[in-house]
């Protein structure tokens, strides 16, 4: 199956931003109005969309009603990341219209009631494994987790889970270049479906991640800046 690319709109403060290594302090904005972006994203041909809510990730807020006319007015499947820690929390964001619910930090710290998450709803909620040094990275990418990634890999495997999103965080927003060593060690501990994201910066890129074994390539950075055109990644 060929790899599928899929934008990525990440909301801060209502603007659409990009971050670099996953630091706030460093957010660049790129649009006013998240909406619109998504909008466009849809008329270049995606099918799907993968949105973060920056402010819910550190907990300084939200942005679900720009959030909510993404999902009702875009057309494409959402898969929704950022402050989605509890039972109630992806029970509203797929009851608001999203396709898949992101849990990374319950993902990691809460095994528990992220099992109970999966099973009450097969196939619509993804992993984030967010890599940083080697560890996975929460609450924003504000902490790292002691926690093994092949431990938490294994937990992961017996879940009706609809994927995992690998973010090598140390690349991410840099586009210098997808982290192929780490995402082939990650391909070897799973069977689940795979997403990465992290320095990708063109087309030769995305059939890196692709021949590395990634069944998807999460691109932001490299679209807003004019790196990849998505025809151009659709037609690859």
């Amino acid at each position: 199956m060929a790899l599928a690319v899929i934008p990525a709109i990440d909301i801060l403060g209502g603007k659409c931003v990009r971050l670099t290594k996953g630091d706030y302090a460093t957010a660049t904005v790129y649009a006013d109005d998240p909406v619109t972006v998504s909008e466009e994203f849809a008329k270049s041909g995606a099918r799907r969309l993968h949105v973060v809510d920056l402010d819910a990730a550190r907990g300084t807020g939200d942005n679900s009603t720009g959030i909510q006319q993404i999902l009702q007015g875009s057309g494409m499947e959402v898969q929704v990341a950022g402050g989605v820690r509890s039972e109630e929390a992806v029970e509203r964001v797929l009851a608001r219209g999203a396709h898949w619910a992101v849990m990374g930090t319950a993902a990691v710290r809460d095994p528990s009631m992220f099992e109970r998450c999966a099973r009450l709803h097969p196939g619509r909620v993804l992993a984030a494994l967010d890599m940083r040094n080697g560890q996975a990275a929460v609450s924003g990418w504000t902490q790292t987790s002691t926690a093994a990634v092949a431990e938490l890999l294994g937990r992961w495997e017996r879940l009706p889970l609809g994927g995992v999103i690998l973010t090598c965080i140390d690349r991410d927003g840099t586009m210098s270049g997808p982290d192929i060593a780490t995402l082939t060690r990650i391909r070897r501990m799973t069977g689940l479906q795979l997403h990465y994201s992290g320095g990708i910066s063109s087309v030769a890129d995305l059939n890196g991640v692709e021949a590395a074994g990634a069944d998807a390539a999460i691109l932001g950075k490299a679209l807003y800046e004019g790196k990849i055109k998505l025809e151009e990644a659709f037609a690859r």
